[in-house]
């Protein structure tokens, strides 16, 4: 982690207005380029959702990185594809590294991060272009973000301004479902964050907000026992009120305590009760069998926790806990935590970051750029290297229907944001 010096040192460099003179020429060639490129662009786009890359599709993720990679090795990248252990059933992460010629040596080292792997696909989900509209999985989140990262990289590379620049690039194979241990999923991302000096992460995009602080996410299993017996006995004192009314109570007082608090959500996304439940190896799908005349002896309910600091995490937890422990009677519970994606905090780094974006869209023209509400979105990898460097988030595609089959991205706005992304590498990597 770097020093208190050093952070105080990056956090003033930052805040230093840039662009006040106007744009440049190299800015304008810039420009040009990433208009000229447009239509190549969105083909690049189509090709990478048009391979299916769901994030257990292992071979389909290697194929879109495959592809990417082949670009960033045309630019000069050292590229390499990062395995991950078999057992994690993860496809891996491509990391490429470019030094330029003309760099100086005290310039800002830029880390990118993306994602290939998507929540749906199949042939329902391939590319469709409907006048500036596209369909398909992955062409906002995050393929189309991918894309953006890409040909911002390719216009300072046509415009001579990469050769004066020091980047990393992370893609991560399995952003949507990361595997676990997350320690050793992120080994590659995290150690890229430690020789970089700042992170630009490109998820989904906005006119007018991108993101400094993002979400922490973590998972929870609550798991109930009770006495099974005949139903005309429940609530009486041989019987007690079996497995599923105790899991139905905690999760009401979860909702009582807790719901409203600023930035902090909990969500029972699975639920099952009755006689037999058994569990698939993936943890998530659940066969469950039994009778309306008998008092339920099992109950299980799968969550997730979302929180704004680890203050906020933590003393969710404890509250949850001690609903958990105050049991009705003939029944049993416990609940487990499992640690997921760290909360991203507001930094003072992290505004004068955005401030520079802000900066460099109202310097394109385009709208001011404001933080984005927490809340607005989820979990993402940039979250892991916030602890090191600071970090941007949502420069990637604008679009909507996010983790559904209806996903969209608007193509025209592909432009904008590739512009604001080239400009803000130049600034940010210190060259002329």
């Amino acid at each position: 982690m770097r020093s208190i010096i050093g952070a105080i040192g990056l956090c003033a460099a930052l805040a230093t207005p840039v662009g006040a003179q106007g744009l440049s020429s190299v800015d304008e060639r810039l420009r040009q380029w990433i208009v000229a490129h447009h239509e190549e662009q969105i083909g690049v786009l189509q090709r990478m959702v048009d391979i299916p890359s769901g994030t257990l599709n292992v071979d389909g993720v290697r194929k879109v990185g495959a592809l990417f990679r082949a670009e960033l090795d045309a630019l000069g990248f050292s590229t390499q594809w990062v395995d991950l252990p078999k057992e994690l059933r993860r496809a891996g992460h491509l990391v490429a590294e470019r030094i330029g010629r003309q760099a100086p040596a005290n310039s800002r080292t830029l880390l990118l991060i993306g994602h290939f792997d998507t929540v749906f696909e199949g042939e329902g989900q391939k590319f469709v272009r409907q006048d500036t509209i596209a369909r398909g999985a992955g062409t906002s989140d995050m393929k189309g973000g991918d894309v953006v990262l890409l040909y911002a990289l390719k216009a300072l590379a046509a415009t001579g301004q990469l050769d004066r620049m020091k980047v990393i690039v992370v893609v991560t194979g399995d952003e949507e479902a990361a595997g676990r241990p997350l320690h050793i999923a992120r080994e590659a991302l995290i150690s890229a964050a430690k020789r970089s000096d700042v992170a630009l992460s490109f998820e989904g995009g906005n006119r007018d907000n991108a993101s400094i602080s993002r979400r922490g996410a973590s998972g929870w299993t609550l798991r109930v026992t009770g006495r099974q017996a005949h139903s005309a006995g429940v609530f009486g004192a041989g019987t007690g009120y079996g497995a599923i009314f105790e899991a139905a109570r905690i999760l009401n007082e979860f909702r009582e305590r807790l719901a409203g608090r600023p930035g902090l959500t909990f969500n029972p996304g699975i639920m099952a009760g009755g006689a037999d439940l058994s569990v698939d190896t993936s943890g998530f799908a659940i066969d469950v069998a039994g009778k309306t005349n008998i008092v339920a002896p099992t109950a299980l309910v799968k969550g997730d926790l979302r929180f704004i600091t680890d203050a906020q995490k933590d003393s969710a937890r404890a509250v949850m806990r001690a609903i958990v422990a105050q049991s009705l009677p003939g029944t049993k519970a416990e609940i487990t935590f499992e640690e997921g994606y760290p909360a991203m905090p507001v930094t003072a780094a992290g505004r004068a970051l955005l401030a520079q974006y802000d900066t460099v869209s109202r310097l394109l023209g385009y709208p001011a750029v404001r933080a984005l509400d927490a809340s607005r979105r989820g979990a993402g990898d940039v979250s892991f290297v916030a602890p090191i460097i600071p970090g941007l988030d949502g420069l990637g595609a604008m679009g909507g229907g996010g983790h559904s089959p209806d996903e969209w991205v608007h193509l025209p706005t592909l432009v904008m944001q590739t512009e604001r992304a080239a400009l803000l590498m130049v600034r940010l990597a210190g060259a002329p």
